[in-house]
């Protein structure tokens, strides 16, 4: 009994140790790119011009966000963010779900979404902004476009992927639509669902960029436009961070929620 508990104790002790490791490699990598980053630039071998020091970065951080411009940008682009991803998912969601419940739906949609999918979203901004203007509504349409295929596509995907074992169970006890849908096909697709999720939420940042470079006058996407052609390489480079940042960000938010809602996935 007593050896049985040691056992237990040393691969709780040794689990625990690869846990640390694993944290301690998560953060040591981008520590170390700053850390030779600086290096290089303090010591010109690469040049300071284009690629500044990260401290004078995070000191034109700390400037843009005392004055508050760098909030104006940010709280803009994530408003614009939330709301075109929301947009685009959930009638992705809804459509994915109902061409994997029934053919007839998924053979009358499916070469829509196949031919539409290949177009960039970005090719269609002149046309996006004819109709909607340049305002936050037509960056949101630009983003939803970009989200809404591959959620969609996973989503279906998910559905048509279910075992057939659990359709039958459904059948045989008389289930209807609403039951099939929310208990068996809902629950089902999650997994593949929210992978197509997690590949939307970095094509919005991507798009975001792309779309308040073309057609904006503020947004982060902007701040980097403007500052490159100021040559403000400073400013440029705190805005590239903070994309990266909130990618990374989001990405955790959408693992978290995975684990709440299918647990049983590792």
């Amino acid at each position: 009994m007593e050896n049985s508990i040691a056992v237990e104790e040393q691969m709780w002790r040794k689990g625990r140790r690869r846990q640390q490791l694993k944290h301690m490699l998560t953060v040591a990598s981008p520590v170390c790119l700053l850390v030779l980053w600086e290096v290089l630039s303090r010591t010109n071998i690469i040049d300071a011009r284009f690629f500044p020091p990260p401290t004078e970065i995070i000191g034109t951080f700390f400037k843009m966000a005392a004055s508050g411009d760098l909030f104006n940008h940010l709280g803009i682009s994530l408003y614009r963010i939330i709301g075109g991803f929301l947009l685009g998912v959930i009638p992705a969601i809804l459509l994915g779900l109902i061409m994997g419940m029934y053919r007839p739906v998924r053979y009358f949609f499916q070469p829509l979404v196949m031919a539409l999918m290949p177009i960039p979203t970005l090719a269609l901004m002149p046309i996006i902004l004819i109709i909607f203007g340049i305002s936050d509504f037509s960056k949101m349409i630009t983003i939803a476009g970009s989200v809404f295929f591959p959620v969609v596509i996973n989503t279906a995907a998910g559905v048509a992927n279910i075992d057939g074992i659990y359709l039958d169970v459904a059948k045989n006890y008389g289930a209807k639509s609403k039951d099939f849908f929310f208990k068996i096909a809902l629950p089902g697709a999650l997994p593949v669902m929210l992978e197509g999720i997690q590949m939307g939420q970095a094509i919005a940042l991507l798009t975001i960029v792309a779309a308040e470079m073309m057609g904006a006058h503020s947004g982060i996407g902007y701040l980097i436009w403007t500052s490159y052609k100021a040559f403000l390489l400073q400013q440029m480079y705190v805005g590239l961070i903070l994309i990266s940042f909130f990618g990374y960000f989001f990405s955790l938010l959408l693992r978290m929620l995975q684990k709440v809602l299918i647990p049983w996935k590792k």
